[in-house]
């Protein structure tokens, strides 16, 4: 059995929050029994109702987008800005799975499934993700070692160990061209890393999350994840580790 406002939310028709307000303004009905109890639990074959029309459970969809920089990871915005689900052609209502800040591009996965979207973001499934990063300044060695042994950031949080790949280093502008990769997704987790040397991230593009990659995908494109992937992504978060590459 489940919740009656959780029953709402998965049709599609109203997020949780607004079919808890439907709810006790007394309109859905269970079997036809008007149902104000928020804690209500549906029983399997169960017929609800919203404003006198049945609903049906909504299918379950995945996207993964190649994000453009300047968009927001959020169904709207109060600013008015532009949002990644104004990219995604469906007729559901889907949400991002995890953020990107609104400077970074690359790989992101979107979805109505929302036990999927908790696997994927739980931190204690720890499921990898890669990174391609432009910073100014030059990581020294000792830098690059403390950064893979994780460091403190401002809040006084130590990041778990990561793995570093410096892929250029231009000395006459300044600037480290490297790849990282992490697994945890914490708020702006990377360019607060640097913030640690003093350094400014100027490029932050996620190339990688789990096993799905931004391959064949120019950025503001997007494609429905193929059944194998979803499952994959499920193992290997039920797993709590990544394939090895």
């Amino acid at each position: 059995m489940e919740r009656l406002q959780k029953v709402i939310a998965q049709s599609g028709i109203a997020s949780r929050r607004k079919a808890e307000e439907l709810i006790v303004q007394g309109k859905v009905k269970v079997d036809g029994e008007c149902i104000t109890e928020l804690g209500y639990k549906v029983r399997k074959g169960q017929l609800v109702e919203v404003n006198g029309k049945a609903i049906e459970k909504e299918e379950k969809v995945y996207f993964v987008i190649n994000k453009p920089k300047k968009y927001i990871c959020s169904a709207q915005d109060e600013h008015d800005r532009d949002t990644v689900g104004s990219l995604i052609d469906c007729p559901y209502r889907i949400y991002p799975v995890g953020r990107l800040d609104y400077e970074s591009s690359g790989v992101l996965l979107m979805t109505n499934d929302g036990e999927f979207t908790n696997l994927m973001i739980h931190p204690r499934y720890h499921i990898k993700k890669t990174y391609r990063v432009i910073i100014k300044g030059i990581l020294t060695t000792t830098q690059i070692k403390q950064l893979e042994q994780g460091v403190r950031l401002d809040d006084g949080i130590m990041t778990l160990p990561c793995k570093i790949k410096i892929t250029n280093k231009d000395m006459k502008k300044e600037q480290t061209f490297f790849e990282i990769t992490i697994s945890e997704g914490r708020n702006r987790q990377i360019r607060r890393m640097m913030e640690t040397f003093g350094y400014e991230v100027t490029l932050l593009h996620r190339k990688k999350f789990g096993i799905i990659t931004d391959a064949n995908l120019n950025i503001g494109e997007y494609r429905r994840l193929k059944p194998f992937e979803v499952k994959q992504l499920r193992a290997l978060a039920l797993e709590g580790k990544v394939l090895v590459d």
